[in-house]
Order: C-alpha cells, then sequence, then structure tokens
C-alpha cells in the first residue's frame, strides 16, 4: 500500500525549544490512523507542518506522494482539514456553509448541490434549519467534519475532533469517522485513548515531540500488553494481593478495594487461573469474581510514556 503520509526526521523548534523532534511517521493510505500524545505532545504542530501552515526546520514530509514545499502542501485540493477550534459563521445555516465551503474548491450548480445534501445526511443535519451560532460543539464538530469532505479528499486530517464533547457528542463524532472507513485516509490526533481504540486501525504514540511507536492497536496490545485478571474475595483482600503478588506469574497487583476487588497483571494466564482459586480457599477467603481480560490501550500507553520524566 502507498503511503498517506510520510516524514523522515521530521523537526520542528521554536527557539530553543522542539516541538517536533525527528520524527518518522509512515500512514498507510486508506488507514484510520490515530496519532496519539498527551497535550503539548507536538500533535497540532505536526498537523500545520502536514498541512503547509508551518514549515519544518528539518526533515522533511510528503503528502499523497508528494513533497510539501515551503510554499504550502502539495496537492491541497485532495486533502481535507479540520483544527482544534474550528470558527464558523454564525448567521449562515449548514447547507450555506457547505456551499460556500465548495464554492471555495471551484465547485457549482448541481454536484455541488448533490454534494451538500449527502454530506449533510453524513453528518445527521439534513432537517437542521437553524443558524450556526445556535449549534452545540458537537453538532459545529460533525459539520466541520463534513466540510472538510467537501472536496471528497484522499486525506482527512483532523485535530482533537472530539475534544471537550459530552459522551453524546463524541458518539456522534466517532460514528461518523468510523463511517468514512474505506472512502478515505483519515488522521486524526487526540489525547483521548478510548476513541482510538473505538476507531483506529493504527495508532502512533508521541511524547514530547519524539515517536515512542507506530503499529496496528493488535500488534500494540500483543507486543507490550500483558494478560489481565481480576479477582474479588469475601475477606482477607490485602493478604490475598500479597500472596497473588509472589507468584512468578505476576508482575502487578494492585492494592485491594472496600469491596475486595484485585487487578493482577500476569503473564501466565493459565497458571493464573489455576492457582488463584487454591490460594483463595488456603487463606479460608471466599471467591466471589475471577475474570480474566485483555489490558487496554491506555495501559500500554501509561506504561511506555507515563514514567517518563
Amino acid at each position: 500500500m502507498s503511503s498517506a503520509i510520510r516524514t523522515a526526521a521530521l523537526t520542528k523548534s521554536y527557539g530553543p525549544e522542539r516541538v517536533v523532534d525527528s520524527l518518522d511517521l509512515d500512514v498507510e493510505e486508506g488507514s484510520i490512523f490515530g496519532f496519539l500524545g498527551a497535550n503539548g505532545a507536538g500533535k497540532t504542530t505536526t498537523l500545520r507542518l502536514a498541512t503547509g501552515l508551518a514549515r519544518p526546520t528539518s526533515g522533511s514530509i510528503q503528502i499523497l506522494g508528494r513533497d510539501v514545499g515551503a510554499g504550502g502542501s502539495a496537492g491541497r485540493s485532495e486533502i481535507g482539514f479540520l483544527p482544534d477550534v474550528p470558527a464558523f459563521y454564525g448567521w449562515m445555516t449548514a447547507p450555506e456553509f457547505l456551499r460556500f465551503t465548495g464554492g471555495l474548491f471551484g465547485m457549482s450548480g448541481a454536484a455541488l448541490r448533490e454534494r451538500t445534501e449527502m454530506l449533510l445526511d453524513l453528518a445527521g443535519l439534513t432537517d437542521v434549519t437553524s443558524k450556526l451560532g445556535g449549534f452545540s460543539r458537537g453538532m459545529k464538530q460533525r459539520l466541520g467534519i463534513a466540510q472538510a469532505l467537501v472536496n471528497a479528499p484522499r486525506l482527512l486530517l483532523l485535530d482533537e475532533p472530539t475534544s471537550a464533547l459530552d459522551p453524546m457528542g463524541r458518539k456522534d463524532v466517532l460514528d461518523m469517522i468510523i463511517s468514512l472507513r474505506g472512502r478515505t485516509t483519515v488522521f486524526f490526533s487526540t489525547h483521548i485513548l478510548g476513541d482510538v481504540e473505538r476507531v483506529c486501525d493504527t495508532v502512533a504514540i508521541l511524547d514530547r515531540g519524539r515517536m515512542v511507536t507506530q503499529a496496528p492497536i493488535h500488534e500494540l496490545k500483543a507486543r507490550y500488553g500483558k494478560e489481565r485478571v481480576v479477582v474479588e474475595v469475601t475477606r482477607d483482600a490485602d493478604v490475598l494481593a500479597r500472596d497473588f503478588g509472589e507468584r512468578q506469574w505476576a508482575t502487578s497487583t494492585t492494592t485491594p478495594g472496600d469491596d475486595g476487588r484485585i487487578e493482577i497483571t500476569v503473564t501466565d494466564l493459565r497458571a493464573a487461573q489455576h492457582d488463584i482459586p487454591a490460594i483463595v480457599a488456603a487463606r479460608g477467603s471466599g471467591l466471589a469474581r475471577l475474570e480474566a481480560g485483555e489490558i487496554g490501550l491506555e495501559e500500554v500507553f501509561v506504561d511506555l510514556v507515563g514514567g517518563k520524566k
């Protein structure tokens, strides 16, 4: 597969501070790609470099196989972009705004009308007649994605598209992103790990401007993750947590909660499932729950960057 975005030693400095530091990134065309990092990790700056809104200090970046030169992004007509804080004309309606945006790309007539109707339907705004000034944040984000798609881009860049949304607004925006799978390459930055885990094929983790890792999510979990066992006991949870922690198959245990819940990270799930009931019985306690599960992306992220100073 060809690359929608490829960077080589991409670096951006502001004075003595390196915001993006020797970034090597490869985004496969057709994927939904999560660009993950804490606030201030350099995600927005990378997107600005990709769109030509900022120039690299050194290194290179290619978009859809073409270099992003000093004058701006190559192939701009093939890119859609939603910034982290999109602005709208409050006196317009959603159809008016999409027609206005389409006009900037030279679209008109029946083609623009059809495109507007299709995007309003995709955004769930077909029957909304109110002015944009009265839109909720979630409605504005969905409209923002729609306007970024008006030119039928091969690459859609979204900067924190679900930030500051309530749960329903986030769900609507994520559903909209999922619906784009197979239609275009989606590259979106976020610090919300659950969003990435829900919709993305591949993820890159950025920490203070530097790439920590890039891989398909399932490979990332397999490479860095371990199995987790959740145990609830009826008594002596503190003692049992120590017992579990002394076993060879246990790498960590949590402090028990008031409900007797203990989480154990394990290297050998079968051995843990075999031994735990016997350990609990030997202490004269009762086993109320024994549940195995996979380590999630959040635990992988914390493992990789959470302890760094």
